[in-house]
């Protein structure tokens, strides 16, 4: 089965399928903020679809931090350290490229693993 969670119009928040979750491109809700504020920002909303998956950040498998400018990754390194658990730090890839709206500074995407319950109902 694959399931969608926290459908919005085009996209869904997360998808399950297979024992793992496929967090969604997010980008902060406050594009005025810094790079690190923005990471801050897209990782708190990350929890959301996680815990609705049934599993957590501390079973990110892999994680894909795209930022507009590349040269913005030692200010988003804070608020990427501040979130994980050091114990369970997830594979990690930044790269640089355009993003779709110019006032984000950086979008992010990840594979949880899920705990064995399989996903909650919405």
């Amino acid at each position: 089965m694959i399931q969608g969670l926290a459908e919005e119009q085009r996209l869904p928040g997360a998808i399950v399928h297979g024992g793992l979750v496929w967090l969604v491109g997010g980008a902060a809700d406050d594009a005025s903020l810094d790079t690190g504020g923005q990471t801050a920002d897209v990782l708190r909303q990350a929890d959301a679809p996680l815990v609705q998956a049934g599993t957590d950040k501390r079973r990110l498998l892999s994680v894909t931090a795209v930022l507009a400018d590349v040269r913005g990754a030692p200010a988003m390194n804070p608020s990427w350290n501040g979130w994980f658990d050091p114990a369970t730090k997830p594979a990690r890839m930044t790269i640089g490229a355009a993003l779709v709206d110019p006032s984000w500074r950086v979008e992010v995407t990840g594979v949880a693993a899920l705990d064995g319950r399989g996903a909650r109902n919405a």
